[in-house]
């Protein structure tokens, strides 16, 4: 039984990586107003006791066929506007401080003095305009997969009214505009992008936004709901409204429950989508098969009393036919096995180079 192994020099191995990409389509329909049961239960959309956060699925959670999507919370820091001594303030102010918190150690991390940074507008971390007050949008990884692909993310939504009210048609499209090359890389979270308004000539400082790529992370400032078409968010962005209440997002935003502000950004999502990532590493090794190697097959039945049986006459080349590759370790440890689609011949008056990819 043959026993030959055969070694790989550096120049029979090259690396490749492969960039797949697969676009996302998240609709308003799908996080609100498409599963309810009664007038207000929504049963793609999972509330916790905690508070904290809310999900959302693309079919009732309680369901073996539901698909996690997307986390929605909100928080502001400690020295924003929003946090006072209100009694419905207090009632989660400090789950909405340690929320901002948490996500600016994560995503923006420390300043030399050992305090937390705050979001910023430009990404420059030195100064400018702060993101104090925002919503936070985590993806799953389901969707993301390795990465969000850059300058392919776009949201679009209501900044006033409610569905069905023509104040709803006051919709404002945010995006990573020309992310794929000015992208910033002072995150510990890895890559990141400014959301704009508009693909026309972002200007940094304009930002309303940022998304985190790896992490698939998108953070949307509050402020793009306080505009003068943006004042009146009835009942269906918080709690305890009235017909009549003309709150806007900084009363929501600071006096409600998280899942109540979760509960009004959904009902003014329209659209979501971006492209996802799935990075494909591979390693390429290039089995070279000179005239004199493998000229034999490793089968015991190749051989009948020490003889080839394919030869009909001693004075007749050897052949051999390759089905099967097999990589080993420097211990002789088997590790990977490819199959040919179909048998090669192999002589001694010929020459062979496959190709084997292993791919992670």
């Amino acid at each position: 039984m043959a026993s030959t192994y055969k070694t790989f020099s550096n120049n029979d191995l090259a690396t490749t990586r492969t960039l797949l990409h697969e676009v996302i389509p998240i609709t308003g329909s799908i996080v609100s107003g498409t599963y309810v049961e009664g007038t207000t239960n929504e049963t793609n959309i999972k509330n916790y006791s905690h508070g904290m956060f809310q999900s959302v699925y693309d079919y009732p959670y309680l369901s073996s066929s539901a698909n996690h999507i997307f986390d929605i919370t909100v928080g502001y820091p400690a020295d924003s506007a929003m946090s006072n001594s209100s009694p419905l303030a207090q009632q989660m102010q400090p789950k909405k401080i340690n929320i901002y918190n948490q996500m600016a150690q994560m995503l923006v991390g420390f300043d030399h003095t050992g305090a937390i940074r705050q979001f910023d507008r430009d990404g420059d971390l030195t100064g400018g305009s702060k993101i104090k007050e925002a919503f936070f949008l985590s993806f799953a990884r389901l969707l993301t997969k390795d990465e969000i692909q850059k300058n392919t993310f776009r949201m679009s939504f209501a900044t006033g009214g409610t569905a069905g009210d023509s104040r709803f048609l006051n919709s404002m499209t945010v995006g990573d505009y020309g992310a794929d090359s000015s992208y910033k890389v002072n995150s510990p979270a890895g890559e990141y992008g400014i959301l704009y308004t508009s693909s026309a000539t972002p200007n940094e400082a304009s930002g309303v936004g940022l998304l985190y790529y790896q992490a698939g992370v998108c953070v949307l400032t509050a402020s793009v709901f306080t505009s003068s078409a943006a004042n009146d968010f009835g009942s269906s962005f918080g709690s305890s409204a009235t017909s009549a209440d003309t709150r806007n997002i900084n009363t929501v935003v600071s006096g409600t429950a998280i899942s109540a502000s979760a509960d009004g950004f959904r009902t003014r999502l329209i659209n979501i989508e971006f492209n996802n990532t799935t990075e494909l590493n591979s390693t390429i090794y290039f089995c070279r098969v000179h005239h004199g190697d493998f000229n034999y097959s490793s089968n015991p039945t190749y051989l009948n009393s020490s003889k080839i049986r394919v030869k009909e006459v001693s004075r007749d080349q050897p052949v051999s036919y390759i089905t099967t590759i097999g990589l080993y370790s420097a211990d002789k440890e088997l590790l990977a096995v490819a199959k040919l689609s179909e048998p090669l011949k192999k002589t001694p008056s010929n020459e062979l180079t496959l190709r084997v990819r292993l791919d992670y």
